[in-house]
């Protein structure tokens, strides 16, 4: 409790030290009034007394004393401020008269800043920006350190309460304090008071949201985007490739699309990229043409420095809905969305890519509205020139393309750099009002710079490259588009002060915010679907087993092809053999058929020669008996020769014996 009766003992201070500067500010400036109107009369007064002696001393807090919050304290500043302009004593200058003129409208207005002249604030002129022309877009520019952050948070602040939606990059991280109501000091309020600013504390509905769950910032609402959302040229980018390189890609792109593989994050490419390297992809790498194996490894190894750069949270499911940037809340104020990018030098091309992809996805899905009264979400690009450099051409042509044509979308865009000369003039050209914070001219290229930029300006009576390098922290040089889309006048302003507070939030807001937030459930878990990546393993598991099995099949064809040639062979073999025995056998039979022959030949001439020499005994047989008879023949003619011979003789000489 004693922490809180301290705080509020520190703010009642704070705001009776506010009340009192703001009542010596308006004793003076009544005091100067009424000079004024002496002098006009032609009547010489001394010196007026000092403010300090009219204003009584502010009373000792007590803690009794009902503290007075800076809401109400703060609009006796512009009170005051009021009194002490020029406008209040009749005395605006043309030029002043000419800016006031200028700049009053019947529409929506966001104020800027007062009026600067001769290096003293004109409260009670002041320069704005027509709501419905945050269509035509913005070009916020300044040398570090000048104030453009606090330009910015000023915009979105207004923009959020002309009931439009705001994407802010928040680079440092000190644009959370928009969730935040300001807490006056003496130093603002004095600021206030110089700007004739009605300033009053005030907080604002705001989402954090994350880089793929990069937390270097801030913790928020993970914003990711599938790869074949995000698309090659800008996937390219991301990457640092040039237009070779590029062009390769979107033929990896088309391939995968054609053979239907989503490729929702970094490992599905890498796995489409690495499927058409293999020799089992070759074919098909052969097919579209175009992408060697050599770029091929550029792109894997590009991929890999994406991934250590946290591209690999950025890119998976589910994908960010850029409908989701375009919110209310209750009162009708615009939900202004805090994207906290990380170290965006570590990775520059990947964070403008993303930004550009969210770009890109409003002008794809939003509808035609024309000209609208108010615009349905301003897109702030910190860092403008990371955006363009290195850039290829095509990417730049998409980006002219997109400035040019998404204001009939109903979405306006804030361009945030150093100075003018950072952004291509194509996209330049489509920027129709700026916001110049102060320049530095050091160099001879700080003022070829310097130079370039006042070139960019409408034609003015002022001393631009003087005025530039003399601005101060927290002032500007504006020219904006007025309703009918005419040029205003140059006009160097004091910016306003936020309502917020200009630096981060406390811890406890911050939680606060996303325990509250009604998109984190949506998009706090990443998810990882049947894809690509997924698509190619089972294919790769379908060929592995389809190569088993032809392998099997072949060692099974093999295997039979061997028991056929076995089988052949042994049948040959056996054929052979047979044949031999056959041809063994048939030699075999000859020969016994001539052994038989010639047995049976041996035979036949035993037997010949047994017949013929049973012939030839037969016919000794015969010549024996031939010759026996012929002999007993002759020996029985004989004999009878002989008897007859003895009988004729006895007969004859009668000597036969009777």
């Amino acid at each position: 409790m004693s922490e809180n009766i301290e705080d509020l003992k520190a703010r009642l201070a704070a705001a009776e030290a506010a009340a009192k500067a703001a009542e010596a500010e308006a004793a003076r400036a009544k005091a100067e009034a009424l000079r004024a109107q002496l002098e006009a009369a032609g009547t010489s007064v001394d010196a007026p007394a000092p403010a300090t002696q009219e204003t009584p001393a502010p009373a000792e807090p007590t803690p009794e004393a009902a503290p007075a919050p800076a809401p109400e304290t703060a609009p006796s500043a512009p009170e005051a401020a009021q009194a002490s302009s020029p406008e209040a004593a009749g005395e605006l200058s043309a030029f002043a008269s000419q800016i006031k003129n200028a700049y009053s409208w019947d529409v929506p207005v966001v104020t800027i800043g007062t009026l600067i002249e001769d290096g003293a604030r004109v409260p009670g002129v002041a320069a704005a920006m027509p709501v419905p022309m945050f269509n035509r877009h913005l070009l916020v520019a300044g040398a570090t350190g000048t104030g453009k952050t606090r330009t910015l948070q000023l915009l979105a602040e207004g923009l959020s309460a002309a009931g439009s939606s705001v994407l802010l990059c928040d680079v440092k991280g000190d644009l959370t304090g928009l969730a935040e109501a300001g807490a006056s000091s003496e130093k603002l309020l004095a600021r206030t008071a110089a700007n004739g600013q009605a300033w009053a504390p005030s907080s604002f509905p705001i989402e954090l949201l994350s880089l793929g769950g990069a937390d270097s910032q801030f913790p928020g609402v993970p914003v990711r985007a599938e790869v074949s959302d995000f698309g090659p040229i800008l996937l390219a980018r991301a990457l640092s490739l040039n237009t070779t390189q590029e062009q390769a890609l979107q033929l990896i792109f088309a391939w995968a699309d054609g053979q239907g593989l989503e490729l929702v994050d970094l490992p599905d490419l890498r796995s489409v990229i690495s499927f058409l390297t293999s020799e089992e992809g070759k074919d098909e790498l052969a097919i579209i043409g175009g992408v060697s194996k050599a770029t091929a490894g550029v792109i894997l190894r590009a991929l890999t420095a994406l991934e250590s750069q946290g591209g690999g949270q950025f890119f998976g499911a589910p994908g960010f809905d850029t409908a989701d940037l375009m919110r209310m809340d209750s009162t009708g104020r615009g939900i202004i969305s805090l994207l906290g990018v990380g170290d965006i030098s570590s990775r520059p091309a990947l964070v403008s890519a993303v930004i550009m992809y969210l770009l890109a996805n409003l002008f794809a899905t939003l509808p035609e509205v024309g000209d609208a009264p108010r615009p349905k979400l301003v897109f702030f690009f910190d860092e403008a020139h990371l955006l363009f450099a290195d850039a290829t051409k095509e990417f730049e042509r998409q980006v002219v393309q997109t400035v040019r044509l998404i204001r009939s979308k109903g979405v306006g865009v804030v361009f945030v750099t150093q100075t003018p000369k950072d952004i291509p003039s194509d996209v330049l050209a489509q920027l129709g009002s700026r916001i110049q914070h102060g320049l530095r001219a050091s160099t001879p290229d700080d003022f070829k710079k310097l130079k370039a930029t006042v070139q960019t300006f409408p034609k003015t009576s002022l001393e631009l490259d003087e005025v530039l390098t003399t601005l101060g922290t927290g002032e500007a040089v504006v020219t904006v588009l007025d309703p009918k889309g005419n040029p205003t006048p140059v006009t160097p302003v004091g910016i306003w002060a936020p309502a917020s507070v200009m630096g981060p939030a406390s811890a406890d807001t911050v939680a606060r915010i996303n325990q509250s937030s009604v998109i984190m459930g949506r998009y706090r878990d990443a998810v990882n679907p049947d894809s690509a990546e997924e698509k190619l393993e089972r294919r790769a598991a379908e060929a592995q087993a389809a190569r088993e099995e032809a392998l099997a099949q072949e060692a099974a064809e093999k295997e039979a092809e061997k028991a056929r040639k076995e089988a052949e062979k042994a049948a040959e073999k056996a054929r052979k053999e047979a044949e031999k025995a056959a041809e063994k056998a048939a030699k075999e039979l000859e020969k016994a058929a001539a052994k038989e022959e010639a047995a049976r030949e041996k035979e036949m001439e035993r037997l010949r020669r047994q017949v013929e020499k049973q012939q030839e005994r037969e016919e000794a047989a015969r010549q024996r008996a031939a010759e026996r008879r012929a002999r007993q023949v002759e020996n029985a003619l004989g004999s009878v020769l002989r008897t007859a011979g003895r009988e004729i003789t006895r007969s004859i000489f009668g000597t036969r014996k009777r």
